[in-house]
């Protein structure tokens, strides 16, 4: 016998209340996913989505990332990363270049139109930020910060 749903208690908000959403690991994917869904929204009147911005993100930090160190950092598949610097050189914004420490391997460099592109989706992600994190206040946005980069690191 399958359960009836009265439609005054339908939706997802009340699943709000089952053991998974008191499992900091479903938590945490639920909150980056409706962030990258935010940042997705707003960064697809630029033609990027979050994992280009975060390549390209990288990119203008001038740490001069390899391939290999951004598929460690943001643990994408190299070969989606290959993808996604690929897509960001055809646009102009991004250029392959022979790393002085190890000749074999190529660092990702930013073009003066990329870092252009990179201004304009720092404010999109920031203005995605601000709505998905709308119900903390400044303190606990911090707070937040603080203890996902020490379970991220």
């Amino acid at each position: 016998m399958t359960a009836r749903i009265a439609p005054a208690e339908a939706g997802p908000g009340r699943l709000a209340q089952t053991g998974l959403a008191q499992e900091p690991v479903f938590l945490m994917a639920r909150a980056a996913s409706m962030g990258s869904s935010q940042a997705n929204r707003g960064l697809g009147d630029l033609g990027l989505k979050v994992r280009h911005y975060s390549v390209l993100a990288l990119a203008c930090s001038d740490e001069g990332p390899t391939q290999r160190e951004l598929s460690a950092f943001l643990v994408l598949d190299p070969s989606q990363i290959v993808a996604i610097i690929d897509e960001l050189e055809e646009r102009g914004a991004v250029q392959r270049q022979a790393d002085p420490r190890d000749r074999r391997s190529k660092i990702i460099v930013p073009t003066p139109e990329g870092r252009m592109l990179y201004a304009r989706a720092k404010e999109v992600v920031d203005a995605a930020t601000e709505r998905s994190l709308a119900a903390l206040s400044p303190a606990q946005r911090e707070e937040l910060t603080r203890l996902l980069r020490m379970a991220a690191f």
